[in-house]
Parts: structure tokens; sequence; C-alpha cells
């Protein structure tokens, strides 16, 4: 079988999207301490990300209209040069020695903006790249590339913030922008567009193959919890390892051996090929239960690090495997609108984590709800097993990742099969999946 890195399409696609995730990878943490610098303030800093996410939130599903009506090349390519722009000017301001909140909270702003019609064009630019037989190995890359740059992004930040300054961190990444559009320039991605119809007659038509589908609907309620349950750890894990587990060295091998999980899951979803992928991948999500109960009671420091690297390794196998099973269950024409709702569920399940995380603790202690969380995510995403279109859904995809022939039919429920998708059927960063990452944060469950 042909490796997907033969392929020159997906070959310039891959080597856009690594270069730029890089790039991606070191803003989180050079945005924080360049922001608490300035202002000295966490309000401040809420702000910006604020800024970020809003218009993110609020865009997806025109997002996914714009991703299937226009080629996601084309989209993909507009998108990286605004968020360069966006970057630079970020970078330039940081540089300048005075930055001014306001402007770096507007481009921010801007980038969330261009964010929102990027992400639904990830899984349409594999499936528009990469024959049917070969996308598992191609989203296996991806993620693998994606996590490996979790792994070292923070590093990087790191060096970067304290030799030659933040702002440097930012001009990289807009860089990282720039190469990644050129790359694009020469791709060539088999795209079936959407009929021109009334925007919301568009949009209900995404809804209602999401809703047609059981184990996809059921799915993305568990993939919402994870990103939930995700929040309330990422909340008050840190004070739980600094104050009981042994300080923050605790916490800082966590988010290790966490991204070293994530990257281990992602290189076994290329390797392996489930009959029932979907089932499989939503019983590793279940994982995340440990490491929030582990937290809850105390557990020693070993126990906890290694409860969260298994946990983590469950996210990273599901990504590619959602992504790979989404590209082949829905057609061509309505796959970036279905990925839109996919990463609007993903994206809006975390702040809820958020905000709801401190007020449980500090009414009920933060045993309660973590252990709350543990129970939600472990019932959302192994109960998916009760869905019988969840167990028998990706029988197909796993016999065309394999090469073999499929003589199963059609997919119950009204699955899509188009063969203009480059497949013989047919999402997150990426259609979405449960643990996603959108734009070099943390981790989300994404469908």
């Amino acid at each position: 079988m042909t490796h997907p890195l033969r392929l020159p399409d997906f070959r310039l696609l891959f080597l856009g999207r690594t270069i730029s995730t890089l790039g991606d990878a070191i803003v989180p943490a050079a945005l924080a301490i360049a922001i608490t610098r300035a202002t000295g303030s966490s309000g401040a800093l809420a702000l910006v990300l604020g800024c970020a996410m809003v218009p993110r939130l609020l865009l997806l599903p025109l997002g996914g209209v714009v991703g299937d009506r226009f080629n996601p090349r084309a989209v993909a390519l507009t998108t990286d040069l605004v968020r360069a722009a966006a970057q630079l000017f970020v970078g330039v301001e940081l540089i300048g020695g005075e930055p001014g909140l306001a402007h770096i909270a507007v481009a921010e702003a801007i980038g969330g903006i261009a964010s929102a019609f990027a992400l639904p064009t990830a899984s349409p630019l594999v499936a528009g790249t990469v024959e049917g037989a070969l996308r598992m190995r191609a989203n296996a890359l991806l993620a693998s590339v994606s996590n490996a740059a979790r792994l070292g992004g923070p590093a990087l930040a790191g060096v970067l913030v304290y030799s030659v300054g933040a702002g440097w961190a930012f001009v990289l990444n807009g860089a990282s922008f720039v190469v990644s559009a050129a790359l694009l320039t020469r791709v060539t991605v088999r795209h079936t567009p959407a009929e021109r119809r009334p925007l919301f007659t568009e949009l209900a038509e995404g809804w209602s193959e999401l809703r047609s589908r059981s184990w996809y609907w059921t799915s993305l309620i568990a993939h919402g919890t994870w990103n939930g349950a995700g929040a309330v750890l990422l909340t008050l894990g840190p004070l739980i390892a600094t104050r009981d587990l042994g300080g923050d060295a605790v916490w800082i091998a966590m988010t290790q051996a966490g991204a070293i999980g994530l990257l281990a899951g992602s290189l076994l979803a290329g390797k392996v090929r489930p009959s029932r992928p979907v089932l499989l991948a939503n019983l590793g999500l279940a994982l995340y239960a440990l490491p929030l109960a582990a937290l809850a009671v105390a557990a020693p420091a070993p126990v906890t690090v290694t409860a969260y690297a298994l946990a983590m390794a469950g996210l990273g196998f599901l990504n590619p495997v959602w992504q790979t099973v989404v590209q082949q269950e829905f057609p061509a024409h309505v796959l970036a609108r279905v990925s839109s709702y996919d990463w609007l569920l993903s994206l809006a399940a975390a702040p809820v984590g958020y905000t709801l995380a401190p007020l449980a603790a500090d009414a009920w202690g933060s045993s309660v709800p973590l252990l709350v969380a543990a129970a939600l995510v472990a019932l959302a995403c192994a109960g998916t097993a009760a869905v019988p279109s969840v167990r028998r859904i990706g029988r197909s995809t796993a016999k065309a990742t394999t090469g073999a022939p499929s003589t199963a039919p059609a997919p119950a429920e009204g699955t899509g099969r188009d063969s203009g998708s480059g497949s013989a059927a047919r999402p997150g960063e990426p259609a979405g999946s449960p643990a996603r990452e959108a734009d070099g944060g943390a981790p989300a469950a994404h469908s």
C-alpha cells in the first residue's frame, strides 16, 4: 500500500500543517507570559483569550457553510494569511516594548474569526487529498505531529521568551502561517461544492445530517462531556498536585506524561485497524475518569501521573480514528458543516467546566466536582456502547483502511457516500473529535 506521504498533494499539506502547528504550539505559553508581564493582571489575559474564543464560537457554523461552498484549500489559504497578519502584528507590538492591550485583544479577535473558518476545513483537506484506503494513516500522521508539537512547543516558547523576547514567538508563528499558505498554493484538493441556497437552509442541512446518525450525535455528547471534564481537571488539578501530591513538579510531570500519552495514542491509531473503531475510541476516552478520580482522592503522584498518561493516550487514539470515520461516512458536500458543529460542541463545553469547577470546589471541596466529572465522563463515553450504530459503524472504514474490498451494505441511518470525495464513502485538529486542540490550546475532546 502506498504511504500517504508519497502523494504530492498530501505531502505539501502535511508539511504546511506541521510548520504551522509547531508555530501555534509556542503561542499559549508566550501569550500568557507576555500579557501578565505587561499588565500584571490575570484578568487581562482572560480578556485576550475571550476575545479569541467568543468570535470563534459564534462564527463556527458560518465557517462550516463557507467550507462546503468553496474549495477548502482556498479557505484555508486565506485564513492562514489572516492569522499570519494577526500574529505578526502582536509580535511587533510586543517587540516595540509598549504593547497596547486593546491592540492585542483586537488582533486575537481577528485570529479567532479566521480560526472559525479554518477549523472546518481540516477534514475536507485530508479527504480531498488522500484516498479512503490511506486516510487513517494520514490522519494519524497529522495527529502525531500535533501531539509532538505540544511536547516541544512550551519548551521552545520558554527559550524564545527568555532569550529574545515573547514578541519573537508571535513573529515565528506568523511566519509559519505564511509558509503554510505558500505550500497550499501548490496543493490540489478534490472538492464537491455544496449547492448554493439560503444560509439558514444550508445550516439546517448540516444539522439534519448530524441528527440522522445516532452514532454521531451520541458520540458528540460524550465528547462534549469529556471536554467539560477536562476543564474541571485543568482548573483544579494544578492546585491539588502542588498542595497534596508533592509540588509543582508533579503537575509538570502530569502534563508531560499526558503529552507523551497523546503522541503514543496517535501513533497507535496509525498501526491498528479495529473492526469497531468508534466504539473502541469512545471506550478509550472513558479512561479520563482515572486521573479525575485519582486527583479527587489525592492518590500517590506516580499513580496520578500514570493515569493521566493513559487517559491522554485514549484521546490521542480517538482523534485520527474519529476523523477517518467521519470522512468516510459523511457526504463530501456537508463535511465542513458537520465538522463545524463538532468543533462548536467541543469548544463550547470547556468554558462550562472552567466556570463551574471553582464554584463547586468552593462550595463542597475539590473532591466533589472531580468525582462528579469522573462519573459523567465514564458514563457518557462508555455509555455509547449501548447505541447499536456505535457498535456497528466503521466496519467498512476498517476494511477500506486495510485496502480490503468492502462487501458491507451502506451504513444505516442515511450515512452518505460520495464518489466525488475520492473514496468509496465519506470529520476535528481535523474534523472534530473528542480531544481536540484548537490553535495550540489545551487538548479538547473533539469529535
